[in-house]
């Protein structure tokens, strides 16, 4: 199956990219990631969202923006992509009209959320997230250091800096977690299936977590949400991670 005007992607469809590579969907990878949730004016989050998407409240007047450094070692159940790295910009939202329900175990770890912003380090990278799902991704320069259990993650876009983000990892146990992405691609709104299994951790309500944005124009956007210095939460995982053939939004997805 190949990108084409009746494009629309299924699990089980093999994709051709513009690039030359050829993918199974659902889309099996092995990654390491690392990521902080922070709070966020909830009106600028709003304009950073599609119609029919509404972020999640965390306080009054604020709502959440998330963080999220990843590497990933294999794409495709044979390797057929490169490894990569990318760095995540995530709106914790829901479809409008969904009812959320206390969850004392850490909601915004599982709620996923609307991708704004998905720079990755190579072309084969960036035409795997935009074509099948409408991912908003763009070819960046990404570099992560380890110093123990703390991540550096520094990106770049073009001679522009957008955000340098350090982590300390949480501590991590086997466990597996699904969550939801929500894109849009060629105008429509979509609900990818997310599925993450191997070592988990996550930690509330921490300082080890900071960031500095750059004078990137979206770094200026983040700039404006009034980001919380402290995190709301902390993140850390390394196993599979399967992304699903994105769907429109339905009423299923109100829940």
């Amino acid at each position: 199956m190949t990108n084409g005007a009746d494009f629309d992607p299924r699990d089980g469809d093999s994709i051709t990219l513009s690039t030359g590579q050829t993918v199974n969907l659902p889309l099996s990878t092995e990654v390491t990631v690392t990521g902080a949730v922070f709070s966020a004016d909830r009106e600028g989050v709003l304009d950073l969202l599609p119609d029919d998407l509404v972020p999640v409240r965390t306080a009054p007047g604020r709502a959440a923006v998330t963080f999220l450094c990843v590497e990933y070692h294999r794409v495709g159940r044979r390797g057929e992509i490169e490894p990569y790295d990318e760095f995540g910009v995530v709106v914790p939202a829901v479809p409008e009209g969904t009812t959320l329900r206390p969850d004392p175990r850490g909601f915004l770890s599982r709620i996923g959320g609307y991708v704004w912003y998905l720079p990755v380090t190579s072309e084969p990278a960036r035409a795997l997230g935009v074509e099948p799902w409408g991912y908003p991704k763009e070819v960046a320069e990404i570099t992560h250091e380890e110093r123990g259990r703390r991540r550096r993650t520094t990106v770049d876009v073009g001679d522009e800096r957008l955000v340098t983000v350090e982590i300390d990892r949480p501590p991590m146990l086997p466990r597996r977690e699904s969550v939801s992405s929500y894109t849009v691609r060629e105008g429509v709104l979509l609900r990818e299936r997310l599925t993450l299994s191997g070592e988990i951790g996550a930690w509330p309500l921490s300082g080890a977590a900071r960031f500095s944005l750059g004078d990137h124009p979206r770094a200026d956007r983040l700039r404006g949400l009034a980001l919380g210095r402290r995190a709301l939460l902390r993140v850390a995982a390394e196993g599979e991670f399967v992304i699903h053939a994105g769907r429109p939004l339905s009423t299923a997805d109100r829940r």
